[in-house]
């Protein structure tokens, strides 16, 4: 089966997802902020393969969820209140972090 979500909606300091497998994740938006997979947040290999993270400081507006867009019928991409909108979660990815911090 395709994982897809059926309904996203913030509720408080919360994504939560309805899945089409009939499961629901609830991701705090502290940890899905942090847990950003764009190169300015987790870093980017360099030619050796060698991970180089950068160091990334958040402010309260960080984790505020300002609204989000589906990317391509695979992701979501977030915007936060703090302009940052270039990590783009897969519909794989967020499953996971739910099953991980749900």
């Amino acid at each position: 089966m395709h994982l897809d979500p059926t309904n996203i909606q913030q509720i408080g300091e919360e994504l939560a997802i309805a899945w089409n497998d009939g499961t629901e994740s609830y991701l705090k938006l502290e940890m899905l902020r942090r847990a950003c997979p764009c190169a300015a947040c987790g870093g980017e290999p360099d030619v050796l393969g060698t991970l180089s993270r950068p160091h990334v400081s958040y402010t309260s507006e960080s984790f505020q969820l300002v609204g989000f867009d589906l990317v391509g019928g695979y992701a979501l991409q977030p915007r936060w209140a703090d302009g940052h909108a270039t990590g783009i979660y897969s519909f794989t990815y967020l499953r996971r972090l739910g099953d991980a911090y749900g």
